[in-house]
């Protein structure tokens, strides 16, 4: 999107928010009696066709859903559709951590996938798994610190600083891991994999 219409889309997005939650105003006519405007109305075509594209885009990846994950340092605004597809599945696959939910990380990461600890140890998707169902590993919240999403084709990374609040092996704490998480997209879903330049 051009900067020039990204700008108008932005502040037609505030905008309309605002409108949104404010109502209908009463705006007094010349002879002050009351008249209600929409002033929504007033915009051209071209503008509410962008509101309407913002819109759908923000509804699409309503990242407040992700109640024990926190984008830290990051303007959605500035992002384009496809790499907010990526980062939601980044958030996704975080919420499931915290969640212990391993249905939906398994829809998410490659079944040839490999987890390597801080600590240097690797583990298999399964083994990885085993230990945040049996609680060897539990996840209570996740901060994406200042995320960079880069998407090129059906290929994306996220870069981003991860702050867990974990207990990991009975080590119980905070624990801030800079890295990077690489996508591939399959059959219209993004998916977890290796890093495909090792």
């Amino acid at each position: 999107m051009p900067m020039k219409k990204k700008t108008v889309f932005i502040v037609l997005l505030v905008l309309t928010m605002f409108l949104a939650a404010c109502g209908r105003k009463e705006i007094p006519a010349s002879d002050n009696s009351p008249q209600t405007t929409d002033s929504i109305q007033d915009l051209s075509e071209d503008e509410s066709s962008l509101v309407e594209e913002g819109a759908d885009i923000m509804a699409e990846y309503d990242f407040s859903i992700f109640t024990n994950v926190e984008l830290i340092g990051t303007d959605l605004s500035e992002m384009s559709d496809n790499q907010l597809s990526v980062l939601y599945q980044q958030a996704r696959y975080c919420q499931a951590m915290t969640e212990a939910d391993t249905d939906t990380l398994r829809e998410i990461v490659s079944e040839d996938a490999v987890f390597t600890h801080m600590n240097g140890r690797q583990q298999t998707r399964e083994e990885y798994f085993a230990d945040i169902e049996n609680g060897s590993l539990r996840y209570f919240t996740i901060g994406i610190d200042s995320p960079v999403v880069e998407v090129d084709g059906d290929m994306a990374s996220v870069t981003y600083t991860s702050v867990l609040n974990a207990n990991a092996y009975g080590a119980m704490g905070t624990y801030r891991m800079g890295g990077t998480h690489w996508f591939e997209k399959q059959e219209g879903s993004w998916i977890s994999i290796n890093n495909p330049k090792r």
